[in-house]
């Protein structure tokens, strides 16, 4: 996914809460990586918009979902994978039709 930003603005915040003891357990974790807060959750974020597979399997782990569920979305999740790399359209020639379908529609 390309970091140029196509729209909108650039200061979207992402807020959640937990508990004191897990955040400095993710500062001393995210200093010992070299690795700043914002850094880290991009990168996640990323991933899993990306369906990196790496993060796709740890989530699927986690996730609650029954295992028919979980089942169905990694055969739907990989029948897409097998049709997008069969299309012969990487990830980036798909961006710029969506730019394109932009410019000459602003209003979708």
């Amino acid at each position: 996914m390309s970091d140029d930003i196509k729209y909108g603005k650039n200061d979207k915040r992402i807020v959640f809460t937990d508990t004191d003891h897990r955040h400095a357990q993710l500062l001393v974790r995210l200093r010992t990586d070299g690795m700043k807060q914002s850094q880290f959750f991009r990168s996640l974020i990323t991933g899993y918009i990306e369906q990196d597979e790496r993060i796709v399997s740890y989530f699927d782990d986690v996730k609650e979902q029954s295992k028919e569920r979980k089942t169905k979305s990694n055969k739907l999740r990989k029948s897409g994978q097998k049709l997008m790399s069969s299309s012969g359209f990487s990830q980036d020639q798909i961006e710029d039709i969506f730019d394109m379908i932009s410019q000459e529609h602003p209003e979708l």
